[in-house]
């Protein structure tokens, strides 16, 4: 049974009168909210071809969010992102590829997204019952001492003879390698769009530069909003991006030596430091909208991780995101409690109740 308000506002706590009654600085008016034909109206005015825009279709047509405008994705690439063992020790069911689909199909995603080698293992049995989004490159971790950098698994070509929508690609922005990434991945999202399918992009942030003192800016509004402005340039479809923690990473970064640019309006009249405000000046910077943003679902603590995931969504909506991607908190568990979290955000975008602020 779909949670109600209520129970939504139970989950919230104490935050639930902030969070729901909050009014952003930059009015809702500006913005391109989802909708049950948003997506269809954006990409009929773009250069997306007839194919992708049937991709786009197929992936917010399905699942229990399928015509809503809004999204529900399972990710599971941290087999490479994170290790196998530290991803799938917790429920090692998720070794075998066939159950991280079922989880996606039973827990009503609009799509899955993961590696070539879980989607091409089981793409004839299942790549015409959901929408595959193929994540093509990768940070490995057995190069000793580790590094940080996203380099190619495979090609597009590939995702498209397997029957996949899309391709999902990550760029470590601020890394010394940002700039090689940057080309291939756009080459890349280039070619999807040439062969039909839609382009998701990972815009997260790697520089140890982010850190001063004692103070981490890798999930600093201002930083992440312009890592989905970068994103969208090279035609992104969706952004997943981090759910904002903390503002001012220009102002602090370049506090003793220039450091971007940026414009104190962003602090004092686009922004505040409640979380729908952070979360919505990350949606401006995807042109108001017109490109979906999705927040990813974080690691799995345990107990609170429902509470958690409800709160990311609530955020997310109500700044005029487009949904979540959430994979940890989900296959992390029983796969009767990972449902029950994938079915409580789709709930959270399902309540009419709980508005666009």
């Amino acid at each position: 049974m779909p949670l109600s308000l209520p129970d939504l506002k139970n989950l919230l706590g104490a935050d639930a009168d902030a969070f729901l009654s909050h009014k952003p600085k930059i009015p809702s008016s500006r913005l391109h909210i989802p909708g049950a034909k948003s997506w269809k109206e954006i990409f009929s005015q773009s250069d997306r071809s007839t194919a992708v825009q049937k991709s786009l279709d197929a992936l917010y047509g399905n699942g229990r969010l399928g015509g809503t405008g809004y999204l529900s994705i399972l990710p599971v690439d941290q087999g490479i992102e994170h290790s196998a063992g530290a991803s799938f020790a917790k429920n090692p069911d998720y070794f075998d590829p066939e159950n991280i689909i079922k989880l996606a199909l039973d827990g009503g995603c609009n799509a899955v997204a993961s590696t070539y080698g879980v989607l091409g293992i089981m793409a004839k049995k299942y790549a015409d019952k959901i929408p595959f989004i193929v994540k093509i490159n990768h940070n490995e971790l057995l190069t000793y001492p580790n590094k940080f950098d996203q380099i190619m698994f495979g090609t597009v070509q590939q995702a498209a003879d397997m029957g996949a929508k899309g391709i999902g690609a990550t760029i470590y922005f601020g890394s010394p390698e940002s700039g090689r990434q940057i080309v291939e991945v756009a080459h890349a999202f280039a070619k999807a769009h040439q062969l039909g399918m839609f382009t998701v992009l990972w815009c997260y942030l790697r520089n140890s530069g982010f850190k001063k003192d004692g103070k981490d800016y890798h999930t600093a509004a201002d930083l992440t909003a312009q890592a989905n402005h970068l994103g969208v340039t090279i035609q992104a479809d969706i952004i997943k991006q981090k759910l904002p923690t903390n503002n001012g990473g220009f102002l602090a970064l370049g506090q003793e030596s220039p450091y971007g640019k940026t414009d104190k309006r962003v602090y004092e009249e686009l922004c505040s430091d409640h979380p729908i405000d952070l979360c919505r000046y990350q949606v401006a910077n995807c042109y108001m909208g017109r490109i979906g943003l999705i927040n990813s679902g974080g690691e799995s603590k345990g107990a609170s991780d429902l509470a958690d995931a409800v709160r990311t969504a609530v955020i997310n909506k109500r700044a005029g995101g487009s949904g979540l991607i959430s994979g940890r908190k989900a296959f992390q568990k029983p796969k009767e409690e990972g449902i029950q979290l994938l079915n409580a955000i789709q709930d959270v975008y399902l309540c009419k109740e709980i508005t666009v602020a």
